[in-house]
């Protein structure tokens, strides 16, 4: 469902349970360039932060907190369908059933949606505030997540345990 004069940007973060160059993030490393680049090409797709989900990149819009390991990914879509199928439909999904294998627990919130203006490239500081939010007052028009959305049906099967970053 689109929103008339809005899109959907949505916010994940994640840390890494080693620095980019150790093996046990070699898989999830050398995928991103595909995974990002599949996303880009999805109808729907709208924008995506220079460095999205790119750790330790010299893109310090990218970074959180100066940890190399954190991994933050910011993108705006037209509506809830296009991030949802290319979330649970498309081989995202195969890397999002493993990320406990590349993340750590996080045991607080890590991802987080809202409703932007068309046009609106949100930045990384607002994208945290909004995640921010989503941990201080649960779901709200304000921050959401999957289940907040009518629309959003996918993560209701498709979804994992919340294991690490979503």
């Amino acid at each position: 469902m689109t929103r008339e004069g809005l899109h959907l940007a949505e916010l994940n973060v994640g840390r890494l349970v080693a620095d980019t160059e150790d093996p046990r993030v070699a898989e999830f490393m050398s995928a991103l360039d595909r995974a990002n680049g599949m996303g880009k090409r999805m109808p729907g797709f709208v924008w995506m932060m220079e460095g999205s989900g790119e750790p330790g990149t010299g893109n310090t819009e990218a970074k959180i907190g100066g940890d190399p390991r954190f991994v933050s990914n910011l993108t705006v879509w037209e509506n809830v369908e296009s991030l949802e199928h290319f979330v649970f439909n498309t081989v995202h999904k195969q890397f999002y059933d493993r990320r406990a294998e590349w993340f750590e627990l996080m045991t607080d919130q890590h991802f987080v949606m809202w409703w932007v203006p068309i046009g609106h490239q949100p930045t990384l500081d607002e994208a945290l505030d909004r995640l921010e939010a989503r941990k201080r007052d649960g779901d709200s028009d304000a921050a959401f997540g999957w289940a907040w959305l009518k629309e959003a049906t996918l993560h209701e099967t498709k979804s994992c345990a919340g294991v690490a970053a979503e």
